[in-house]
Parts: C-alpha cells; structure tokens; sequence
C-alpha cells in the first residue's frame, strides 16, 4: 500500500489534518499533542511531517524548536522508516529522537543509514497512567497549589530539576510564571511549609502529564512527592481528567513508587543522540 508523507511548518494544520488519529490514544499521543496545542497557543517555529495511507495518517514526526531533537508517535516499523527516508531526503538536520522504544529504534537506524551518521541511545523511560485508586501515602500534610508568594522557591526548584535531569533551564523563569496563573504548579504543605512540588499540564484531550516532581535534598524520604503526586492525580481523577506521567527507567526508586499509588506501564519510550 502507498505510503505518502507529507510536511507542514503550520500546527494548527497538522492539529486539523492528523487530529483524528491523534486523539485516538491520548495518553500515547499526549507529548505530542501537547506540544502542537502549545506551538498553536505561542507561535514558536516547527516542522511537522505526516504518514499518510490511503487518506488516513498513521505516523506523526515533529521537531520543534527546529533545533530540538525528533519527537514521534508510535507507528508501524515500516512507516518509521519511511518517515526517516522522508526527512533526511530533503536535508533536515536533526540532532536525535525520541518516542516509543521500537518506533524510535526503527527511526534511528534508518536514519544512520541514510546520513551515515552515528545513532547513539542514551535514556530509557517509562510511560505510565493514574489507573488504579492506588495506596495512599500516610504522610503529614496536604496538597495544595502554589501561589505567587513563592514565585522564587518554584524558580529555584524548578531549575534544580532540569539540571537534576540534565535538561536545559534556560526560560525557567517565563515557564513557571506561566504555571503559577494558569495553576498548575501545585505543593505538597507541611505546616505551612512546601516541601515538595509537582506540575501537572494543562489538559489535551482530557489527560493531563505530570511533570516536575521534585523534592529538595534536605526534605527527601519522607514521601512527599509520592504524596503530592497520588494527591494531584485523584484530584484529577475525581474531576473526570486521566493522569499520565513519564520516569526514568534508571531510576528504580521512582518507578516503585508510582506503582504503588496506582499508575501502571502504558509504553516505554527511548531517545537516541544523532552524531
């Protein structure tokens, strides 16, 4: 069966054109679909590319900022392949991908051998939904949101963990501006005392992505997150919201915990270096 691939630089095209086959797993999907709302919502430049068989799309690459690695749904073995042929025909440069294991496995090494360029794998993660009530964590103090009283705390947490994570945290400031009026940074209050965060993201297709889970050295194993995270995802739960939320297979610890409080494997997903 022919299968074509179309390219678009305009998101709310892709949104209109590949929505359907975006939202029919909006937890799988829900990084990708984010970052197209975001880049509708922003103006920020993009690439977007779309596997098309016999009118119905089946694959979604996109690299946005245009510098930023390849992110991709998951797809058939073959579309992966043809979607890198695609894109390395016309010259894009992309510096890695990421997206399910065997997708973006596929990718790379069709990629390697079109640019001839090594394809390194270098984090595993996990991708999990709030499924399950769970147990609850039996832990003093309670969630609540944060508020612009603590606009430097956040700031400061806020780049810990991206440098925790080895991500860049350049625009901290303007991201948790953002989070704090649109409330969805949220704490975990020890009297009167935030000892640990967590952002949960604005809704897409009712799923909503748990992100930023941290907890300063001097505050860790008590259980805080773990309860600031069971505490959001019920909340949201209850309001009719699904919870998803990515970790890092290298980190046992976290993986454990999530399980406990009823999340519950969805997918794993890899990213790969492009040298």
């Amino acid at each position: 069966m022919e299968l074509k691939v179309l390219f678009s630089d305009d998101p709310v095209f892709v949104l209109s054109r590949a929505g359907v086959f975006l939202s029919s797993q909006p937890v799988r999907h829900n990084l990708i679909l984010s970052i197209l709302h975001a880049r509708v919502a922003e103006g920020d430049p993009g690439r977007y590319w779309m596997a098309i068989q016999r009118d119905d799309i089946v694959g979604v690459v996109l690299q946005s900022p245009p510098t930023f690695p390849a992110t991709l749904t998951p797809m058939e073995l073959p579309v992966a392949t043809a979607m890198a042929d695609a894109i390395a025909e016309v010259g894009v440069v992309l510096p890695g991908v990421n997206g399910e294991a065997a997708t973006a496995a596929t990718f790379a090494g069709q990629w390697s051998e079109r640019t001839k360029s090594a394809a390194t794998p270098f984090q595993g993660n996990r991708l999990y939904e709030f499924l399950e009530t769970g147990e609850a964590p039996n832990v003093e103090g309670k969630l609540r949101q944060a508020g612009p009283q603590e606009r430097s705390l956040m700031i400061l947490w806020s780049r810990a963990f991206q440098h925790e994570i080895g991500e860049s945290a350049d625009a901290t400031e303007v991201r948790v501006d953002k989070g704090l009026t649109a409330g969805q940074l949220w704490v975990w209050d020890r009297s009167g005392e935030a000892v640990s965060m967590v952002i949960g993201r604005e809704p897409v297709q009712g799923v909503v992505r748990m992100s930023g889970v941290y907890t300063p050295p001097a505050k860790r194993k008590h259980g805080y997150a773990e309860a600031c995270v069971h505490a959001l995802s019920k909340k949201l739960r209850d309001a009719g919201l699904r919870c998803a939320l990515y970790t890092d297979l290298g980190n046992p610890t976290s993986n454990s915990i999530y399980r406990r409080i009823g999340y519950r494997a969805v997918a794993e997903t890899l990213r790969y270096r492009f040298e």
